[in-house]
């Protein structure tokens, strides 16, 4: 394992949330009639996952279609662009940048036409070692026409496609190290990929006869397709009119399952590395219990992140669960405000407390984590200004006091709060809580249900299994 400190960001780098962004979603279909609406639901389920742009690619095993655009699913496709996408193979991409800007050049699923085929591809996950990757085929003639790290296993397949794209991929895989749950279509295959250490989830299920592929289970719940079973680490599946071939052409690596997609990434009615989210989140809860027990009236989320460990703590501890903060759902993304005022307004706009209930109480707040303990520090505040007599928070993960390289954006965007302060102590008294316990890697491990050694801790221990770049960031160039 590579330990590993990483450079403090710049104060632009930050996100004006704190909160940890979500990374990509990705969904395929094969044998539908209508294979691009089918993914258009499928990225509505998954819209948790990125919000910044959406795309299909669709063929009729002839003609292939694309549509991107950025902002929400809803936003990018309507029905006239759905019946421009006609055919029975299809894959979709929602996305927020990990890796490459914000742009619409940088909008997947990628689309190339090399030969006489065309290429599509959709990635979740980041690639570590990109920047060589890209350096290397740039020196050798190479010519990008994104940022995105997931253009660099199209250049790397471009070569050795007269081999085959089952040979081809394989090689563009054995030199890519870090995180990628992929999809890939041709004019008649669909294609999916996962990493030999299985960061990021990917499952397959099937639908009257054919085959879907989807980040999370929850996709298929709405489009009616039925759970087979998980794309295991390393499997490359070659689906087409024969069915599917699974291939395993890298060595057996050591599992590293991303941890934080129990704990807050994936959407709480999935099921991913074979956990229940919900119920995983809830025993989480049962471990803070088990740890931390201030002396409080009721038990309380920020919603709607820490509802379910929040469900959990309750449970177990016998102390009443209440909804103390009622969420607006009709507040966007708010930006940083000028003002001081500004900025109250905009924590306001989204949360606002039921004062009756909860003033001259004493509170327990769940909540799963803590990145920069900005938006903490200013929920509290306004908490306090209702006439709280006392503030206590527990956290459903540990400390989360390194980078993470694969995918997870708080990579490049925003000081870790917990690798500034020296204690729980230290942080507590910034946010202005009377006391703040986060849950040990113990319980945290223990609540899942799986082996501590099936994961990847690297946020909280600085354990990488990949060595990671001097500096994690994104790819400096953007495209003007």
């Amino acid at each position: 394992m590579w330990r590993n400190k990483m450079l403090p960001l710049t104060e632009n780098e930050q996100d004006e949330s704190g909160r940890p962004r979500e990374e990509c979603g990705v969904f395929a279909i094969y044998g539908h009639q209508d294979a691009a609406r089918v993914t258009f639901f499928g990225l509505f389920a998954l819209q948790h996952r990125g919000q910044e742009s959406a795309g299909i690619v669709a063929s009729d095993g002839c003609r292939v279609s694309e549509h991107k655009g950025m902002g929400l699913a809803s936003a990018v496709f309507d029905e006239n662009h759905l019946q421009k996408l006609p055919g029975s193979l299809a894959i979709g991409h929602v996305r927020y940048s990990t890796t490459g800007s914000s742009t619409l050049s940088n909008a997947q699923p990628f689309l190339v036409h090399v030969g006489e085929e065309y290429y599509a591809l959709g990635h979740n996950g980041n690639i570590v070692n990109a920047s060589k990757l890209r350096a290397d085929l740039e020196n050798n003639g190479s010519i990008f026409q994104s940022t995105m790290d997931s253009e660099v296993i199209i250049h790397l397949m471009a070569p050795h496609l007269k081999k085959g794209l089952e040979e081809a991929l394989s090689i563009a895989l054995r030199r890519v190290e870090g995180a990628y749950s992929l999809v890939m279509l041709t004019r008649d295959k669909i294609i999916a990929a996962r990493d030999p250490r299985g960061f990021r989830p990917l499952v397959l299920g099937k639908l009257n006869g054919g085959y879907v592929i989807a980040s999370e289970t929850c996709a298929f719940d709405l489009v009616g397709a039925e759970y087979q079973r998980d794309v295991e680490p390393g499997e490359i599946l070659i689906i087409d009119s024969s069915g599917y071939k699974s291939l395993k052409p890298f060595a057996p690596m050591k599992h590293c399952h991303c941890i934080f997609e129990l704990i807050y990434f994936a959407r709480p009615d999935s099921s991913i590395f074979g956990r229940n989210v919900y119920l995983c989140r809830k025993r989480l809860g049962h471990e803070l219990a088990r740890e931390y027990r201030p002396d409080v009236d009721l038990v309380m989320p920020f919603p709607d992140s820490g509802n379910y460990a929040a469900l959990g703590y309750a449970e177990q501890s016998g102390i009443p669960f209440e909804m103390g903060m009622i969420r607006n759902h009709y507040v966007g993304r708010t930006f940083i405000q000028p003002t001081q005022p500004m900025r109250d307004f905009a924590v306001r706009v989204k949360l606002n407390p039921v004062r009756p209930l909860l003033k001259n109480k004493k509170v327990l707040i769940v909540e799963d984590s803590i990145i920069r303990g900005t938006t903490s520090r200013n929920r509290v505040k306004n908490l306090l200004g209702i006439g709280i007599s006392e503030i206590h928070m527990a956290i459903s993960c540990p400390p989360t006091m390194f980078p993470c390289p694969y995918g997870i954006d708080f990579s490049s965007k925003g000081e870790l709060i917990a690798a500034k302060k020296e204690n729980e102590k230290a942080i507590a008294e910034f946010i202005g809580l009377n006391s703040l316990h986060y849950l040990t890697v113990e319980g945290m491990v223990r609540a899942t249900g799986m082996p501590k050694d099936q994961f990847c801790l690297a946020c909280y221990t600085g354990d990488y299994p990949i060595a990671p770049p001097e500096r994690i960031d994104k790819f400096c160039m953007e495209l003007k």
